[in-house]
């Protein structure tokens, strides 16, 4: 082995083996060794990962199927009590459709698998389905089998289904009324708000005139409003879409200007080192950091405008599900005001539904901070 001379920080020379290709020939030749049969040079392949069994409903599916079961059973079997000259409409149709809600369930709970991913939220609405159940079965007993909750007052389930049947394109006209002077008033009240909000908390000067108008009108019930607005304004039309605006521009304004008020001094300081102008920081800084306080207030606004959308309906615009109740009431229509309720039920959360999808997407960037 060859040997090379170098010098330590000492000064004092050390011998140092030089690493040489000569070495490589006292190591035996490459073709001296012996080769591996070739299930052992390719790499193992990696198991298959085992499928995951299917989500079984357990004891919610079970209890959800055989209440369903039992409900069409009492509808079907146990007779209706006799109401005046007729029958209680729809009966052996709604005892069909509760057996076959039932099916499809007893099938969930017998083969999970063809659920697919569904089946862990079928699982989980599985003590509501029993609920539901359980309540319509209720109903049913202590209205058309026994009597107990007197007609014309108090009406089986079944009287629903022939009122979607029979009056569902008065009910979709009206529905859809309703949703329209809704929107137009959501709109109005909550642009308006929005602006009076963000004026309040930027200018101090807006926030010393609009306050004091906020603090003594705000608290005022928008539905007192309606005489005095009939006299303002030409129509019931413009009427309610005045007082929906109205009662969602006070909370949407009152949250809009405590959330701009709030934003700390330190997001200014930061954009105006950057040469930020007054709109940059009232438009990129101001209003970004405030849009949570502003949902919350759109989030309140709502259920005022739905209360005043009903009252003015009711006592003067000639269409809408206020009006459709009204008019059911005036007939003793009891089953058409008990289908127009559900129906306003499900508009109304339909369109707090959509509130929560709009502020996901637009607070997106703020997702895990604001919870409500």
């Amino acid at each position: 082995m060859a040997h090379s001379t170098t010098l330590t920080p000492t000064g004092l020379p050390v011998a140092v083996p030089s690493t040489s290709s000569s070495s490589s020939s006292s190591s035996p030749s490459s073709s001296s060794r012996p080769s591996l049969p070739a299930s052992a040079r390719t790499a193992p392949k990696a198991a298959p990962l085992a499928k995951a069994p299917p989500v079984r409903l357990g004891w919610t599916g079970w209890f959800a199927a055989l209440a369903w079961t039992v409900l069409g059973a009492i509808t079907w079997f146990w007779p209706n009590l006799p109401v005046g000259f007729s029958d209680w409409a729809y009966t052996q149709e709604f005892a069909v459709a509760a057996w076959g809600v039932a099916a499809v369930l007893w099938l969930a709970v017998a083969w999970p698998q063809w659920l697919g991913s569904q089946a862990a939220r079928l699982r989980s609405a599985g003590p509501w389905l029993g609920a539901i159940a359980v309540g319509l079965a209720v109903w049913e007993v202590y209205t058309a089998k026994l009597g107990t909750l007197p007609p014309p007052f108090f009406a089986p389930p079944q009287s629903l289904a022939e009122v979607y049947v029979t009056d569902w394109a008065r009910l979709l006209d009206s529905a859809w009324n309703s949703l329209k002077l809704l929107a137009l008033g959501i709109a109005i009240g909550a642009s308006v708000g929005f602006v009076v909000g963000v004026l309040m908390g930027w200018s101090r000067s807006a926030n010393y005139w609009i306050h004091p108008v906020l603090r003594v009108l705000g608290p005022v019930p928008t539905t007192a409003l309606l005489p005095i607005s009939f006299y303002f304004f030409p129509s019931s039309w413009s009427t309610a879409i005045f007082l929906i605006a109205l009662g969602t521009a006070f909370p949407v304004a009152i949250l809009t200007w405590s959330g701009v008020a709030s934003v700390h001094k330190n997001y200014y300081d930061v954009a105006r080192t950057m040469g930020a102008s007054q709109w940059f920081l009232v438009l990129r800084v101001a209003i970004p950091a405030s849009l949570p306080q502003v949902f919350v207030g759109l989030f309140m606004g709502l259920g005022a405008a739905f209360s005043t959308l009903v009252v003015a309906e009711m006592l003067g615009v000639k269409s809408g599900l206020g009006w459709y109740l009204t008019w059911a009431q005036g007939w003793a229509s009891y089953p058409n005001m008990y289908g127009a309720l559900i129906i306003m039920a499900l508009l109304f959360s339909g369109v707090i539904s959509l509130l929560f999808v709009l502020r996901d997407r637009v607070l997106s960037w703020q997702k895990g901070i604001v919870k409500w």
